[in-house]
């Protein structure tokens, strides 16, 4: 029987922690053990079994990325990402960069088939939304390319219309 694999990129609008797949990414500070934004809010529904396995991990420096369970949210596993703190430096988009091809090699390292991503460092971080967006989407397009038989299926997750049209305009 001959199977095909495929990759695909898909969009959505809404809360990460709600999304059902494989593994959901954490745009995490350089500690793990929570903060503000998207890694509040996945600290808050993943529940305090996730803050302990993160102590665990010593901490994670700016596009590396490391892998925990999910506790209590639908996703089975969070990848927990630091991406940059913009400085308009031009060590910005490849650390940028980084945060998104590190999660894929982790979720392809756990067998995982299915990942959402937030818009890494756009909200506190404070990265230009539009640039951030069309780093996070050539990098995983190359991921995919570079992995075209891995089946993987990549969410863009956008927490506000606005955002989710930037993506579309870029896509």
């Amino acid at each position: 029987m001959d199977f095909q694999m495929k990759n695909s990129i898909k969009f959505h609008v809404g809360d990460i922690t709600k999304l059902q797949v494989d593994a959901i990414v954490n745009a995490a500070n350089s500690s793990l053990l929570g903060g503000g934004g998207v890694d509040g809010a996945i600290h808050r529904a993943a529940g305090p079994g996730l803050l302990d396995e993160c102590r665990t991990l010593n901490g994670c420096r700016t596009g590396e990325a490391k892998i925990t369970g999910g506790y209590n949210l639908p996703a089975a596993h969070v990848i927990h990402t630091v991406g940059p703190i913009y400085s308009g430096s031009a060590s910005d988009p490849e650390d940028l960069r980084n945060c998104y091809w590190n999660s894929l090699e982790v979720a392809k390292a756990n067998n995982l088939h299915s990942i959402a991503f937030p818009g890494i460092s756009t909200g506190v971080y404070g990265y230009p939304k539009r640039e951030a967006a069309q780093i996070a989407l050539s990098t995983v397009k190359e991921w995919l390319a570079q992995n075209a038989d891995y089946d993987m299926e990549v969410t863009f997750v956008n927490f506000s219309e606005g955002d989710y049209q930037i993506y579309q305009s870029l896509n």
